[in-house]
């Protein structure tokens, strides 16, 4: 069972909600030059309320199949979302593995948020999901990503070209991984 894990800044690490809607889209909207280098390219109706009700429902059946583990960050004082942490392919068996990806909002970069929610669930994928890896990928030119990733013992393993469309196009894609256990 994932539990809301408290952060320092008033922050909280908790299970995607279905009443999360309406604060989801406040986030998008806030980010979405931000986020658009970075993310797949959004339909209007993507930043809105009832963009993001389709999204979490979708996120929270796929949790419910055991695929994903759709997280989000939030300010504890206002109820302000100011990030998401998706485990996602999650694969069971021998693999025991995921794939890990995330954003923090563009005001928060830099203060080492991101870093500390990637930590707890990289901790929560070992400790309450049993999973052997994480696996991210960063656009080659996304530093800052690698770093995060870098400072929570990801190694790089590969390159895949044309890996993901993001930005509305097929880019290339720096491949990490993250040994969970020995």
């Amino acid at each position: 069972m994932i539990r809301a894990v408290p952060l320092a800044d008033d922050l909280v690490l908790r299970l995607l909600d279905a009443g999360d809607a309406a604060a989801l889209a406040a986030a998008y909207v806030r980010n979405r030059e931000h986020l658009a280098p970075w993310e797949p390219a959004r339909e209007d109706a993507f930043f809105t309320e009832q963009g993001q009700a389709a999204d979490v429902d979708a996120q929270l059946a796929s949790a419910v199949s055991g695929a994903s583990v759709p997280l989000t960050l939030e300010e504890r004082s206002t109820g302000r979302i100011i990030g998401r942490f998706t485990l996602s392919g999650i694969v069971r068996g021998p693999f025991q593995s995921a794939n890990l990806g995330y954003w923090v909002d563009g005001a928060r970069n830099g203060r080492g948020i991101a870093t500390s929610a990637v930590r707890e669930v990289l901790r929560m994928s070992r400790d309450e999901l049993d999973l052997h890896r994480v696996q991210a990928a960063t656009l080659p030119h996304n530093a800052a990503s690698q770093r995060v990733l870098e400072r929570n013992g990801f190694e790089r393993i590969g390159f895949a070209p044309r890996y993901l469309k993001i930005a509305g196009r097929w880019q290339d894609h720096d491949l990490f991984q993250a040994i969970l256990h020995d």
